[in-house]
């Protein structure tokens, strides 16, 4: 089992942007020194709920800063990027890191990022299969031509190559971001492992992982590719030495950064979308993920990797919107849930 953070880098009410990035940056260094596997970048644009609009800079900045462990993307929005370009930023991460960025991407939404980078919303709602390809073979072939509805252009040799990292990794890891059967069966069709959202409960990952294996499966994936597939489950973990403390930690500070942040989206085309009411979403966080004392922090992972065969984690550690906290949060995840996890 790998265990990483999920980093946001929430804006809390009364908190100003760069004090959200500085807790971003320092929860990161504190994870690789607590022995945690992993960091895991989000990527959001004008609205508070997430102050980081470039997943893979901030990754770049992170690499550098650290030396063992590893950083990915999740997600970089590939319908405000072009894939090429995202496709030469990857490689290039993964050649100077020694293999150690994964790259995860999604669909996002039909917010207004898609008018503000001209992309529009056909990108969203049609285009998201054209760029996937063409990002992938960027990362696996020697050289890429396109002729596609989006992206057509002349032959033109990839450079830096992946394939030139002085590793076995042929390439960085390609990770979907999955919420609905369509985008899990794109996943499995390309045998790309899934990053599963923290909304969503162990019985509704499971099933998610079974029909990703039954559509790999179609689509002639090997059974070892199959078996191998390390898909991720985003979670939230609050550890403290009594189940309401931690629980109460997160009820004060989360449901403020959700109002503010989610009330912040703006839909590209004026269409309306819900929001979750914040401090249901809140309880349902607790509920459903490694919220409590170390213990049973642990015993909840667990369960989880036992219920859907996910292997590999990211978690949200940054829930009580102090840089204190969450480092201290960090650490206890390093020091006192990892041991019992093996």
């Amino acid at each position: 089992m790998r265990v990483g953070s999920f980093v946001l880098a929430a804006q809390f009410p009364g908190q100003g942007q760069g004090e959200a990035l500085h807790r971003a940056v320092r929860s990161a260094e504190v994870a690789e020194k607590a022995g945690l596997d992993s960091v895991w970048l989000a990527e959001h644009h004008f609205v508070p709920y997430g102050t980081c609009p470039s997943a893979i800079t901030l990754a770049a900045l992170l690499l550098g800063r650290t030396r063992r462990i590893r950083v990915g993307t999740a997600v970089s929005v590939l319908p405000t990027a072009h894939p090429v370009s995202l496709g030469e930023q990857a490689a290039l991460l993964h050649v100077t890191s020694g293999g150690r960025f994964s790259l995860g991407v999604g669909r996002g939404g039909p917010w207004v990022d898609l008018e503000v980078f001209g992309s529009g919303l056909e990108a969203y709602e049609r285009g998201f299969p054209e760029s996937l390809d063409l990002l992938v073979r960027w990362l696996r072939e020697p050289s890429v031509a396109a002729d596609g509805d989006r992206y057509a252009f002349r032959e033109v040799p990839v450079v830096p190559r992946p394939s030139e990292c002085l590793t076995e990794a042929a390439g960085p890891e390609v990770v979907l971001a999955c919420t609905s059967p369509r985008s899990v069966r794109m996943a499995a069709e390309r045998g790309l492992p899934m990053l599963l959202g923290m909304h969503v409960g162990d019985e509704e990952k499971a099933e998610m992982v079974a029909l990703w294996r039954e559509h790999a499966r179609a689509a002639g994936r090997s059974a070892e590719e199959i078996r191998a597939a390390a898909h991720v489950s985003a979670g939230v973990c609050q550890i403290a030495d009594r189940r309401t403390e931690a629980a109460e930690t997160l009820l004060k500070a989360m449901p403020g950064w959700l109002r503010q942040g989610l009330e912040a989206h703006v839909t590209v085309d004026g269409r309306h979308r819900a929001m979750r009411d914040p401090l249901a979403y809140t309880e349902l966080l607790c509920g459903l993920h490694p919220v409590g004392t170390p213990r049973l922090c642990a015993d909840r992972l667990a369960a989880t990797s036992e219920r859907t065969g996910i292997t590999r984690f990211a978690l949200l550690v940054e829930g009580s919107g102090e840089l204190a906290a969450t480092e201290e949060n960090v650490r206890r995840l390093g020091a006192e849930v990892l041991p019992h996890l093996g």
